[in-house]
């Protein structure tokens, strides 16, 4: 079977792509707004794009349905700074309820019970309830007709309590159940895990509790 995109229309594609590029980790972005609101949204156009300099990507619809401009969009076009979430299996649902919409002013933060905490170096508040946490700032942005791409800078990772060895600056995978997105509606957990032999060591581990 061979396609054409160019034949297919925006939506048809779109339905495609985010069904066949599966599993996308995602991202429950907070931003922070010029009256002060905590805005949260879940995006699974995300993904880490290099570590020097230490970069994440983000991919945010420019607008609404009705014309307005996207909160997310919006506030990193204004202040350049925003938070990445990693969220895992204890608060999928609360991730998900994040991209219902709310009347302007009103944060998604406290409307599906989170709770925040001062960030180290932006001014925009991170979600405690996430498992890990990246404080960004705007280090490039590319704009095409339908979509913002926000490429940010990692400044401080925060990280729940024992999930990273700092000896060996190894993440505790054991500990570590990021959900990703699947096609349609369907989310997926990160439970079954394999490892394929190679030359190298730990790519011969048997057992995640050894990495």
């Amino acid at each position: 079977m061979d396609i054409a995109f160019d034949d297919l229309s925006a939506y048809q594609r779109y339905k495609l792509m985010a069904s066949l590029i599966v599993p996308r980790p995602i991202a429950l972005v907070t931003t922070l707004g010029g009256d002060g609101t905590v805005n949260a949204a879940p995006f699974s156009m995300f993904n880490m794009v290099g570590e020097d300099p230490p970069l994440v990507m983000l991919s945010v619809n420019r607008h609404h349905a009705d014309g307005r401009m996207k909160d997310t969009a919006a506030n990193i076009l204004a202040n350049g700074e925003f938070v990445v979430h990693l969220p895992d299996e204890g608060i999928a649902e609360q991730m998900h309820r994040c991209a219902e919409p709310l009347p302007s002013g009103v944060s998604e933060v406290a409307a599906v019970g989170f709770t925040t905490a001062p960030s180290s170096s932006v001014r925009v508040p991170r979600i405690e309830q996430a498992p890990v946490a990246f404080e960004c700032v705007l280090h490039e942005q590319l704009v095409n007709e339908s979509r913002y791409v926000f490429f940010g800078r990692v400044q401080v990772l925060h990280a729940r309590e024992g999930l990273i060895d700092t000896e060996r600056w190894r993440v505790r995978l054991q500990d570590y159940f990021p959900v990703a997105r699947f096609g349609a509606s369907f989310y997926v957990n990160t439970r079954d895990r394999f490892s394929i032999d190679g030359a190298d060591r730990e790519a011969r581990t048997t057992s995640i509790d050894e990495i």
